[in-house]
């Protein structure tokens, strides 16, 4: 199989879909691998070190489209990319399609075999793609926030974790999963107060054996956030329907309840975000304030650890990749059920439940297709 990476697009996004380890390993098994050049270069990734790895650097993003027939990326194709797709062809990245019906369409159009990382699951169900991202995201999630809370930014001067004879600054995390855990280790670690909300009884349950006195769980209902929105100097949304989009949790009405100069944390931004208030922002602008409030709303938060996260990706990533090039992909989502779970557009028809009721399309069970 011919298999190529290109440097990605988005706005301050360092990351880079394929390392050179993954393309040697790819070289190694018999397939052909091709990088745009300088795709590596924010990670460290020199175009010599591809090189070295038996890749093929080109020029151009279009060429390396044109040639191979799996495009793994980090990120989803920016609209000036939607061309270079073709028929046929394999494109293994983050898709995130249920506020972004244009790339859906784009990709129903172009007879792509889209497989989204972020609704692959593992043998306990859960999103073994996602999750180091989550991760990042979460930790990150807290650092950024502390850092907007200072009143330069615009946030109420509050430092976190507070001073002898000085409250400690209140954080409320909404979802208990992934990133909303690492963000709960992030709060305890600099000694704020935390409050983490969820409709998971067993996840809450775990989560209070985890970390004890340190974090307050309660259920997740309207009434239990409005309370602590109220409270709040830092807000952590992390709430998350795989694949669909996510639910408004905060209301533009609830911003008036909350504290003037607090911050919330949009981490579900790239499926929609959890607040109402809430639209994609970036790395270069990071924040915006609406009644008051400001909020941090970058679609592509891991890409500022463009190192650490573009080696935690691969380490999930890689191996559904070689699959697919090793076995084909029709074989390769027969054999993995998770595998199965994370393709999103297949020939024309949208296979994925959650993103066709996001963006009204015919579900089409892939099973029928393969």
């Amino acid at each position: 199989m011919k298999i190529g990476t290109t440097k990605e697009l988005k706005n301050h996004e360092y990351r880079v879909g394929m390392t050179p380890d993954n393309a040697a390993a790819f070289v190694a098994d018999g397939h052909t691998v091709y990088v745009e050049s300088k795709a590596g270069e924010g990670v460290g990734f020199t175009d010599e070190m591809y090189r070295e790895a038996g890749a093929v650097v080109l020029d151009t993003p279009v060429e390396v489209f044109n040639q191979c027939d799996m495009i793994i990326k980090v990120k989803e194709p920016e609209p000036c990319e939607y061309e270079y797709l073709k028929d046929g062809q394999i494109l293994f990245t983050y898709l995130h399609l249920a506020p972004n019906p244009g790339l859906g369409e784009a990709l129903m159009n172009r007879g792509v075999k889209a497989v989204a990382y972020e609704t692959i699951t593992d043998e306990e169900g859960n999103l073994p793609c996602l999750r180091p991202m989550s991760q990042i995201a979460g930790r990150l999630s807290i650092q950024e926030g502390a850092k907007y809370l200072e009143r330069s930014f615009g946030g109420r001067g509050i430092l976190l974790g507070g001073v002898p004879g000085v409250e400690r600054g209140k954080i409320v995390i909404l979802g208990g999963g992934v990133a909303g855990t690492y963000a709960a280790k992030a709060a305890v670690g600099i000694d704020a107060q935390v409050t983490l909300l969820d409709i998971n009884m067993n996840r809450l349950s775990y989560l209070e054996d985890v970390f004890g006195a340190s974090v307050t769980t309660l259920y997740s209902t309207d009434a239990n956030i409005k309370k602590c929105l109220q409270e709040a100097d830092l807000v952590i949304g992390s709430v998350l329907i795989p694949g669909g989009k996510a639910p408004w949790l905060i209301r533009k009405e609830h911003l008036k309840l909350m504290k003037k100069g607090s911050v919330i944390v949009d981490i579900a931004i790239d499926q929609g975000g959890c607040c109402e208030s809430s639209h994609v922002t970036t790395h270069d602008n990071p924040v915006f304030i609406e009644e008051g409030i400001v909020h941090y709303c970058v679609g592509n938060m891991p890409g500022a650890v463009p190192y650490t996260s573009t080696i935690a990706l691969s380490n999930s990533t890689f191996k559904y990749a070689r699959m697919m090039a090793n076995i084909g992909f029709e074989a390769a989502v027969k054999k993995d059920a998770g595998l199965f779970n994370g393709v999103n557009i297949y020939n024309h028809h949208c296979t994925n439940k959650n993103v066709a009721k996001s963006l009204d399309l015919e579900y089409v069970d892939l099973n029928s297709l393969i």
